[in-house]
C-alpha cells in the first residue's frame, strides 16, 4: 500500500506540479511582422494580474482589452531579443524586425518597372511578391519567402476582395461598363454623339465640353471618371483628340473638384480627421469651418483645373502629351489604343440598330449622377440636424453627404441606371431582353483588365502599409527643427504627394498624415511663438496641403485607383497615360509648392499668389509648349 501511494506521489509531482508552476509564469505572442522603430502590439497571457513588464530594463504598461491584455513596445537600434520580466520570472523572445528603409522597396519597384516596360500588372505583382518577401524573411526566414506567391494570392489579393469597399467599387464598374454597353447598343450613345457634335465641332470645344462634365459631376471622383469617361469617349475620337488627351481631361477634373467642392464624397473622412485633431489640441473652431477656410489654401486643385483651360485655349502641348496630340490630328493610329471607329474597337460596341434616340442613354446616365446625390442625402440623413432651425440649409446638406454611404449611394445609382437602360431598349423594341443581358455580360467582360490592375494595387497598397512605408515617410521628411515652423505647408505638401505616389490612395494619404501632421503643426507653431491666429492659418495650410498633395501623387502614380479607373474609363493605356499627365502633374505641382504654398506661409494672400500663378503657367506654356491646330 505504501509502494502505491508513492507512486501516486511521484505522478503528481511529475504531472501535475507543472501546472502550478506554469501558473505563476506568462506567455506573450508577438505580431507576425515587426517592423523598426514602429510600435508593435504584443499579445500577453497569464493568470496573474499583471499591470506593468520590465522589457530589456524599460517599464511598459499592460493594457486590459476585455478578456485580453496586450503591451505596445517600439523596437529601436539592432535589438535582436526581448528579455520580459514580471514578478521574478522572465522569458526571452528572439526577434528580427524588419529595416523600416525597406518599407519603400515594394513600391517603388512596382512603379519603376510600369514604367520602364510600360506593364503594370506584372509589375504590381512583382513589387507585391517583394514586399511579401521582406516581410516574411524577416519573421519566419528567408526560406519562408519562397511561399511569397501563394501568400499574394490567399492573403493580400484576397483581401482585397473581400474589402466591402473594394467590392463596391468593383460591382460599380461593372454595372457601369453594362450600362455603356446597352446604351451603346440600343443607339443611345450615338444619339449623345449627335446630340453634341453640333456644340464639339474642333478638339477646343470637344476637350472644353469634357472639362465642363468634369466639373458638373463633382460630387464624387470614381462616378466623375467612368462616366465622363465613357460618355466623351466616341466624341473625342470623331475629333481626333488622343485618348491620353481623353484621359488626361478626365483624372485632371475628378480628384480635384471632388477635393474642393462643399459637397462630396470626400468630405465625411476628411472632417473626421480634423474634428478628431481639434478635439485633442482643444481648438473650438469646428471641422467644416477648418475645411473652408484651408480652401483658399488648395492651391494645386484649383491651379490643375485653370491650367486645363490654358492648354485647351492656347491649343498648345508639351512633353510626351504632344505627340500624342499630333498623331491623333494627323489620324496615326497607335496599336496600343487605336481610336474607336477602328472595326477591331468597334466590333463589340457598335450600335445594333438605326434608332439614335439620345435620351436612351441621356436618361440612365442622369439616373447616375442625380441618384447617386439623392442615395448620398438619403443614407445620411439626420433628423436632428434637419429640424434644428439655427443650422443652414447648405451646412446640413453638407452634413449629410459628409455623413453618407459613398459606396451605398454608388451602386444604388449605377444598379438602377442598368435596370432603366433595359427598360428603355425592350420597351421601344430596339433590343430584345436576351439581347440587353448579353450585353450587360459584354460589358462586365470589359472591365475585367482594369479590375485587375485596381486588385493588385489595393494588394500592394495593404503591403505597403503593413510595411509603413507611409511612415518611413513621414519620418523621413520631419528631421527638420522646430525652427522651420514656414516650411511646414510646403513639407506637408510634399510628404503627401511622395505618401499617394508610392501608396496610389489619397484616402490611404489621409488616413497616414492627418492624425501626425495635424495636431505636429498645432504644437510646432505654438513652441514657437505663434499666435492661436497665426497658428491656425498655418493649421488651414497643412490641413489643404495634406488633400493636395495626395491628389498630385495620385496623378502621377501608375497604381492610383482614380489614374487607373480614368484611363479605363477613356479605353486608353494605362501606362501611355501616367507618362503623358505626369508633366502636367509635376509642373502644376511645382508652381503650386513654391510659388503659392511657401509664400502663402509669410502672409501674402491666396488670391494675389493664384493669380501670379496662372501667369506663370502660361508663361511655361507658351514657352515649352507647341501649338496643335
Amino acid at each position: 500500500m505504501k509502494k502505491i501511494k508513492l507512486i501516486r506521489l511521484i505522478i503528481f509531482i511529475i504531472f501535475i506540479s507543472p501546472c502550478f508552476l506554469n501558473a505563476e509564469e506568462f506567455h506573450v505572442t508577438p505580431p507576425k511582422y515587426l517592423i523598426k522603430n514602429i510600435p508593435a502590439k504584443f499579445e500577453l497571457i497569464t493568470k496573474k494580474k499583471i499591470d506593468t513588464l520590465n522589457i530589456n530594463g524599460k517599464k511598459v504598461i499592460v493594457v486590459a482589452d476585455n478578456d485580453k491584455k496586450h503591451f505596445n513596445y517600439n523596437i529601436k537600434n539592432n535589438i535582436n531579443s526581448l528579455i520580459i520580466e514580471s514578478n521574478n520570472t522572465s522569458i526571452e523572445i528572439d526577434i528580427n524586425p524588419v529595416p523600416l528603409w525597406l518599407s519603400i522597396i515594394p513600391p517603388l519597384i512596382a512603379i519603376l518597372l510600369a514604367l520602364v516596360f510600360k506593364e503594370v500588372v506584372s509589375s504590381l505583382f512583382i513589387g507585391i511578391l517583394i514586399g511579401i518577401s521582406i516581410l516574411q524573411g524577416y519573421s519566419s526566414g528567408f526560406l519562408s519567402a519562397l511561399a511569397s506567391p501563394l501568400i499574394a494570392i490567399d492573403t493580400y489579393i484576397l483581401q482585397a476582395l473581400s474589402d466591402l469597399g473594394h467590392l463596391s467599387i468593383i460591382i460599380f464598374s461593372m454595372l457601369i461598363g453594362g450600362t455603356v454597353m446597352v446604351i451603346s447598343k440600343n443607339g443611345g450613345m450615338k444619339g449623345i454623339v449627335n446630340l453634341l457634335t453640333p456644340y464639339a465641332k474642333n478638339a477646343k470645344s470637344g476637350q472644353l465640353i469634357t472639362w465642363f462634365l468634369g466639373i458638373i459631376i463633382f460630387f464624387d471622383d470614381y462616378a466623375n471618371s467612368l462616366v465622363v469617361g465613357n460618355t466623351m469617349k466616341p466624341i473625342t475620337d470623331k475629333l481626333k483628340i488622343s485618348r491620353e488627351k481623353l484621359s488626361y481631361l478626365v483624372d485632371s477634373t475628378a480628384a480635384p473638384i471632388a477635393a474642393i467642392a462643399f459637397i462630396t464624397t470626400w468630405i465625411g473622412a476628411e472632417l473626421s480627421y480634423i474634428d478628431d485633431a481639434t478635439i485633442h489640441l482643444g481648438i473650438k473652431e469646428s471641422a467644416y469651418s477648418i475645411f473652408l477656410n484651408s480652401l483658399k489654401y488648395s492651391f494645386y486643385p484649383i491651379l490643375t483645373l485653370i491650367f486645363i483651360l490654358l492648354v485647351i485655349f492656347s491649343k498648345k502641348e508639351f512633353g510626351p502629351m504632344f505627340n500624342a496630340e499630333a498623331n491623333a490630328r494627323a489620324g496615326i493610329k497607335n496599336s496600343k489604343h487605336p481610336f474607336l471607329s477602328d472595326k477591331k474597337q468597334t466590333k463589340n460596341i457598335e450600335s445594333e440598330t438605326n434608332n439614335e434616340n439620345a435620351l436612351n442613354a441621356i436618361i440612365p446616365i442622369a439616373i447616375i449622377v442625380f441618384g447617386t446625390l439623392l442615395a448620398l442625402f438619403y443614407t445620411g440623413f439626420d433628423q436632428k440636424i434637419w429640424s434644428d432651425n439655427e443650422i443652414k440649409f447648405g451646412r446640413k446638406l453638407s452634413v449629410f453627404l459628409g455623413n453618407s454611404d459613398s459606396y451605398t449611394a454608388l451602386l444604388w445609382a449605377s444598379s438602377s441606371s442598368l435596370i432603366i437602360a433595359i427598360i428603355l431598349s425592350v420597351s421601344q423594341g430596339i433590343l430584345s431582353f436576351k439581347q440587353c443581358i448579353s450585353s450587360t455580360i459584354t460589358g462586365f467582360k470589359s472591365m475585367f483588365s482594369p479590375l485587375l490592375i485596381l486588385v493588385l494595387a489595393w494588394s500592394l497598397s495593404s503591403v505597403a502599409n503593413e510595411m509603413h512605408t507611409g511612415d518611413f515617410i513621414t519620418n523621413s521628411l520631419t528631421f527638420f527643427g522646430d525652427s522651420i515652423v514656414n516650411l511646414l505647408p510646403l513639407i506637408t505638401f510634399i510628404m503627401a504627394a511622395l505618401v499617394a505616389f508610392s501608396t496610389g490612395s489619397s484616402w490611404g494619404t489621409m488616413a497616414i498624415l492627418y492624425p501626425f501632421i495635424l495636431p505636429a503643426s498645432w504644437e510646432i507653431s505654438q513652441s514657437t511663438g505663434f499666435s492661436t491666429e497665426d497658428s491656425m492659418l498655418i493649421f488651414y495650410n497643412i490641413t489643404s496641403c495634406v488633400l493636395a498633395g495626395s491628389v498630385l501623387g495620385d496623378h502621377c502614380s501608375p497604381i492610383s485607383d482614380t489614374t487607373i479607373l480614368s484611363s479605363m474609363a477613356s479605353s486608353c493605356n494605362h501606362i501611355e497615360h501616367v507618362r503623358t499627365q505626369m508633366p502636367y502633374a509635376l509642373t502644376v505641382g511645382f508652381v503650386s509648392a513654391f510659388c503659392c504654398t511657401l509664400p502663402a506661409t509669410f502672409g501674402i494672400p491666396s488670391w494675389l499668389l493664384i493669380i501670379s500663378s496662372i501667369i506663370i503657367l502660361y508663361c511655361i506654356l507658351n514657352y515649352f509648349g507647341k501649338k496643335i491646330d
